[in-house]
C-alpha cells in the first residue's frame, strides 16, 4: 500500500468521510491529517461532528494507577455493544494511560481533555474515534486520587480487569495489610458498588442534608396525628434509620446483616488499626 493510500485510509477511520472527499482534502492540505480534518469538518464531510449530539447513555468506566496516582474514568457510550468492544476498551485504556503519563498539575477534566497526548489533544483522539466506531462518545467524568495509602477495588459486571460498568475503590490505613485485610477490602468494595453509599459517615453528611430530611420526617409524623412530645422521639429513629441507609460506616455489611460496616472494622482494630479514610464509586 502507498503512502497516499495509507493517510487516505487513516483520514477515513478518523472522519468517516468517503474515500474521493478523503483524497481531495489531503491534496489540498499537502497530506497533513490535522489539516485535512479540518478541511473536512469545514466541508461538513466529517460524520464525527453529528454523531457529537446524539445521546450517549452506555459505556464503561475504568481504574488506573502507578505509584503516585489512581484515576477512574467514566467514558459513555451510545450502546452497550460498541462499550463491550475491543476498540472501546482500547482505547478507554489509552485514556487511562495518557493520565498516568501526563505531567498535568491539578488533573481534571477540562484540562484533561486540553491535554496534547502524542500527536493530538485528548479531545481531538475522541473525535477521532468517535468517527471512527460510528458512536457519540463523552468523557463523562475523571477523579484522581493521591496514592499515598492502601487501596481497594472492585469491578462489577466487568469487561477487563480494570473495566466494567461498576467500579468501587476505598482508601484505607492499617498496620498489618495481610490477605485477611485484603480479602475484607475488597468485600467493603462490593459493598460499596451494591449499596452506593453517600457518604463515609453522619458527620461527612451536609447540615442541609441533615436539616432536610429532619423536617420531613418531622411532618410526616406530626401528620400522622402524633403529638409533639412523642413526635420527636419518633424522629430520632427516623432519623436513625435514614442514616444507616446512606451513610457506609453505619449500612448493614451486605455478608453480614447483624453487623454494620463500621462493627466490621472494629473487628480487626486489634493488631491492625484498621481505619477506613474514603470511598468512591462510578457506575453506568
Amino acid at each position: 500500500m502507498s503512502n497516499n493510500s495509507e493517510l487516505i485510509k487513516e483520514l477515513r477511520n478518523q472522519t468517516g468521510a468517503g474515500f474521493l472527499d478523503c483524497k481531495t482534502a489531503l491534496d489540498d492540505s499537502n497530506n497533513d491529517i490535522d489539516k485535512a480534518i479540518e478541511f473536512l469538518r469545514k466541508k461538513g464531510l466529517s460524520k464525527a461532528s453529528k454523531k457529537t449530539s446524539r445521546e450517549a447513555n452506555e459505556g464503561a468506566v475504568g481504574i488506573y494507577y502507578n505509584n503516585k496516582i489512581i484515576v477512574l474514568i467514566k467514558m459513555n457510550s451510545e450502546t452497550d455493544f460498541a462499550a463491550k468492544s475491543d476498540t472501546f476498551l482500547d482505547f478507554l485504556n489509552f485514556l487511562g494511560e495518557a493520565v498516568l503519563n501526563s505531567n498535568l498539575e491539578n488533573i481534571n477534566k477540562e484540562n484533561f481533555l486540553n491535554y496534547k497526548y502524542i500527536d493530538k489533544t485528548i479531545s481531538e483522539h475522541i473525535n477521532a474515534m468517535i468517527a471512527k466506531i460510528g458512536e457519540n462518545l463523552i468523557l463523562n467524568e475523571l477523579v484522581v486520587l493521591q496514592n499515598d495509602i492502601n487501596f481497594s477495588f472492585y469491578v462489577h459486571n466487568s469487561y477487563s480487569e480494570n473495566i466494567g460498568k461498576i467500579i468501587s475503590i476505598t482508601k484505607f490505613e492499617t498496620d498489618k495489610n495481610d490477605k485477611d485485610i485484603e480479602k475484607l477490602m475488597k468485600n467493603i468494595c462490593m459493598h460499596v458498588a451494591a449499596m452506593k453509599p453517600e457518604s463515609l459517615d453522619i458527620d461527612d453528611l451536609s447540615n442541609q442534608t441533615k436539616e432536610n430530611e429532619r423536617k420531613i420526617q418531622k411532618e410526616l409524623i406530626l401528620n400522622s396525628g402524633k403529638p409533639d412530645n412523642i413526635a420527636e422521639k419518633i424522629l430520632e429513629g427516623k432519623m436513625k434509620k435514614f442514616y444507616s441507609e446512606i451513610t457506609l460506616l453505619n449500612q448493614s455489611f451486605i455478608l453480614d446483616q447483624d453487623k454494620t460496616v463500621n462493627d466490621v472494622l472494629n473487628d480487626y482494630k486489634d493488631g491492625y488499626n484498621l481505619k477506613l479514610r474514603y470511598f468512591k464509586y462510578l457506575s453506568l
